[in-house]
């Protein structure tokens, strides 16, 4: 979907969202109160430039409008490959920029994402995969590695990668699978700004994500994990 259809869908109450360089920055009214705006078009490859502009969007809502929402608008393919940022550390970058989001979390924002187009790899992981709460569109497309490159990265063929992905959504893109797994609380259809509104208000303030994924059977083994290390039981079988 295109950023401007879907801001107009999702504040109807109006919105001052402007795109530089695919780089989204600006506030919005949802349910009568004012939320800051932060994301990527264009499927954006997440350069240094882009990274240090989400996070320094971030601190400016931190640190001029304390506890305002922050919604994360997610439509990357993932950490931009070229040298240059390879060599000035792309992943220190992008680290920052989880951390920022922690941050405002911290301080009592109340950070919401949702994948409205693509979301891949580093760039999902340190922007919506950072919300209290990610949501998708049913038309994203979600996936933090696609099969080949896990084929060549585990030494796994890609048949049985393939084999694996019909029934394993650990292995599988997609807004379905993600949502099995926890990755996602919910797909949106239908009124996106009552949904948006709904998620503000109701913000988990834990990571649900593993109990979640339980539930759901997406990942059976996480939460079980979780619970024998922090109760000092034995780690139960996968």
């Amino acid at each position: 979907m295109e950023w401007k259809i879907l801001a107009d869908a999702l504040f109807p109450g109006g919105h001052d969202i402007v795109e530089h360089e695919q780089f989204l920055n600006g506030t919005a009214r949802v349910d009568g109160q004012t939320v800051n705006v932060i994301g990527t078009t264009g499927h954006a490859p997440i350069g240094v430039e882009i990274a240090l502009a989400q996070a320094k969007a971030v601190l400016a809502t931190v640190r001029s409008h304390p506890g305002r929402p922050i919604v994360l608008l997610v439509d990357t393919q993932g950490q931009r490959l070229r040298h240059r940022d390879e060599m000035l550390g792309i992943n220190s970058y992008m680290a920052h920029l989880g951390k920022c989001i922690d941050l405002a979390r911290l301080q009592g924002h109340r950070i919401i994402g949702l994948v409205y187009d693509q979301a891949l790899s580093g760039g999902f992981v340190t922007s919506g995969m950072m919300a209290d709460a990610c949501y998708a569109l049913p038309e994203a497309t979600i996936r933090v590695m696609g099969l080949p490159a896990m084929a060549r990265i585990t030494k796994v063929p890609e048949e049985k990668l393939v084999e694996l992905a019909r029934s394993n959504p650990v292995f599988a893109p997609g807004p379905e699978n993600y949502l099995r797994m926890g990755g996602l609380q919910a797909i949106w259809e239908g009124d996106l700004a009552a949904h948006l509104a709904d998620a503000i208000a109701n913000a988990p303030r834990e990571d649900q994500r593993s109990a979640l994924g339980l539930l759901r059977g997406g990942r059976k083994a996480t939460q079980p994990v979780i619970e024998a290390i922090v109760g000092g039981s034995n780690v139960p079988a996968a």
